[in-house]
């Protein structure tokens, strides 16, 4: 399994994130590799209110989450969020999450299809037991990254997870998505992968959350976010993402990210 990446996919205006937050990722222990991708650690610490923007990957996270504004620490099941997530960070705190792999998470519930934590962010405690206030503190108090991976690790490797073959082949086709650009059309994706296109539903359903027509939308935006510069060809990034044309890029990224691509562009450079 390929390390965490360092890019900064998904968030938008990073760099506006990045002078307010110290935000970190580090691999899992060995054994969490095949379906937790990487934990996130964010610590804040602001004179004034700010509202973080994301365009959300396909997978679950689950966060243990302090901030002294909310009380004490605690446990958060979120969902593959369908459009824009915003968080407001006010004063201090802090979040220790863990990201699984899109597909990833079935496995440590297998009792649900992932399409039932959709659009939806939930006390980790429903989900799992072990999630407590007191094992939230457990997580976030440490001041050393290094602490709190290992406490993320332990939480993590304590809870029943059994290999799934189902979950393997969602991992690796949404894998596919994400790095391969001529993924394009679902039909053709379901007969490269030697299934039906009902099959290929059937099991993103099941496993990722959300259809493969979304997830292949999705890495398309995060693509365009990432390339989104005042110099920027939108009419050939938008043939190059397998657009028919430059205007359907514009709307899609319009309806996910709240601004066309231009305009998110310019206010990112004025921020810079």
């Amino acid at each position: 399994m390929e390390a965490p990446r360092h890019d900064t996919r998904g968030i938008v205006d990073p760099a506006a994130l990045l002078n307010r937050v110290r935000f970190r990722r580090h691999e899992p222990a060995e054994p969490l590799r095949r379906y937790v991708e990487w934990y996130w650690l964010i610590d804040w610490d602001l004179p004034a209110p700010y509202a973080s923007h994301v365009v959300p990957h396909p997978c679950v996270n689950l966060t243990f989450q302090w901030d002294e504004a909310e009380g004490p620490p605690h446990a958060e099941i979120t969902g593959v969020a369908l459009g824009l997530y915003t968080r407001k960070l006010t004063g201090r705190g802090r979040v220790c999450g863990a990201k699984f792999r899109p597909g990833g998470f079935r496995p440590y519930a297998p009792e649900a299809p992932a399409s039932r934590w959709t659009g939806r962010a939930l006390p980790a405690e429903e989900v799992f037991p072990q999630a407590t206030g007191e094992a939230a503190r457990t997580i976030v108090t440490p001041a050393d990254d290094s602490a709190r991976v290992a406490a993320l690790d332990a939480f993590l490797l304590a809870l029943p997870c059994a290999p799934d073959p189902q979950a393997d082949l969602a991992v690796d086709l949404v894998h596919r998505v994400r790095t391969d650009r001529t993924v394009r059309r679902v039909g053709d994706f379901a007969e490269a992968a030697g299934l039906s296109v009902r099959a290929l539903q059937r099991l993103f359903s099941a496993y990722v959350g959300v259809s493969p027509k979304w997830v292949i939308l999705r890495y398309r935006i995060h693509e365009a976010l990432e390339r989104a510069g005042t110099d920027t060809d939108w009419a050939t990034l938008a043939a190059e993402l397998g657009y028919a044309d430059q205007a359907h890029l514009v709307r899609d990224f319009t309806a996910t990210v709240g601004v066309p691509p231009t305009a998110y562009a310019a206010e990112a450079a004025a921020g810079s």
